[in-house]
């Protein structure tokens, strides 16, 4: 009777330990990305149509939950948080990437590259040694990177001077991020540089602790900016992407059929989200206009005089960046 009961507590047992495994099997695997941008931004919209990629691909396994608009932090702090392990998927904007290693830097460079060459840098981006070099940057950080998100070109924009040129800029205490290209622009054209976090630029230019920011019409237009802002040219200083990047580690610890849904969900939202960018930032110039904003269209010998007066910026960082990697970036505009 000792040996049938003690049969039966074991078999009770084993089943109660495959029942725990099946549900744990089953439980899907949720994965936490941190981002800053608005609700109904490019950015935004992207990861939104990654994660629901993400869910149909694993067939409901993997799940991203998604902490937008600088709920968990700003990029730096997700970024630090995602490096650390604390969090999964982190999205920072090119010119933050600038602290965690100066080589980001060489894609915020002041008109190093222009709308009309786009196509050809996306493809380096996608498939060649540019894309690479990012990739290979990121890891040596600690991070996986999975899509070059789609951002855009930024503007400068004002809350209480007129600005029709480069002239207009001069005097004007303007918002920038923590990147030195950033700062070193802004004093390139005679601006005062006032690095804030983009949680808080909202209220500085409420309040008129700034003057103005440099950022594209579709964020500007989704943080609600054009609620204070009253001035805009289209300056077109930089490109810039936002990096979906996932802690190394955790990347490396799933299978290879899990790291694949991943990249294939990262390419084919990025596809999507680079197509649905122009008609995003043309709805925010309608509204920039519809809210009473002034936008100045820049001549081609405005853009020459900016290109002439930011010479110094490009000279000083690309001694900090490789000269493959410059070469690499300028290969794109032709």
């Amino acid at each position: 009777m000792k040996r049938i009961f003690l049969g039966a507590a074991i078999l009770a047992a084993l089943c109660f330990l495959v029942n725990v495994s099946t549900a744990d099997a089953a439980r899907p695997m949720t994965l936490r990305l941190g981002h800053p941008m608005a609700p109904g931004n490019n950015v935004t919209l992207g990861y939104e149509k990654f994660a629901e990629l993400v869910a149909e691909k694993s067939k409901g396994t993997i799940k991203i939950a998604i902490f937008g608009n600088a709920q968990i932090g700003n990029d730096r702090v997700t970024t630090e948080a995602a490096q650390a392990g604390t969090l999964d998927l982190t999205s920072s904007s090119t010119p933050n990437m600038a602290s965690f290693h100066p080589y980001f830097m060489a894609l915020d460079l002041p008109y190093v590259t222009n709308p009309k060459y786009q196509q050809n840098l996306y493809n380096a981006l996608d498939n060649g040694e540019l894309g690479k070099f990012y990739r290979e940057l990121c890891n040596k950080i600690g991070l996986e990177l999975l899509m070059f998100s789609e951002y855009g070109y930024r503007n400068f924009t004002s809350s209480t001077r007129s600005i029709t040129k480069a002239a207009d800029l001069k005097g004007m205490k303007v918002r920038t991020t923590d990147s030195p290209v950033e700062v070193a622009v802004a004093k390139c054209l005679g601006m005062n540089p006032a690095p804030i976090a983009w949680g808080e630029t909202y209220t500085a230019l409420q309040q008129g602790t700034v003057d103005g920011e440099g950022n594209t019409f579709s964020l500007l237009d989704a943080a609600k900016h054009s609620e204070v802002l009253k001035y805009a040219i289209d300056s077109r200083h930089n490109y810039s992407m936002h990096f979906l990047m996932m802690n190394k580690a955790k990347f490396d610890s799933l299978k290879p059929e899990q790291q694949k849904i991943l990249r294939e969900a990262a390419a084919e939202a990025l596809v999507w989200q680079r197509g649905i960018s122009p008609k995003l930032e043309k709805e925010a110039y309608d509204s920039f206009v519809a809210h009473g904003i002034k936008i100045t269209h820049l001549t081609d010998a405005d853009f020459d005089e900016l290109y002439k007066l930011t010479q110094p910026v490009r000279d000083e960082f690309n001694k900090q960046i490789p000269a493959e990697l410059t070469k690499m970036i300028a290969d794109t505009q032709k």
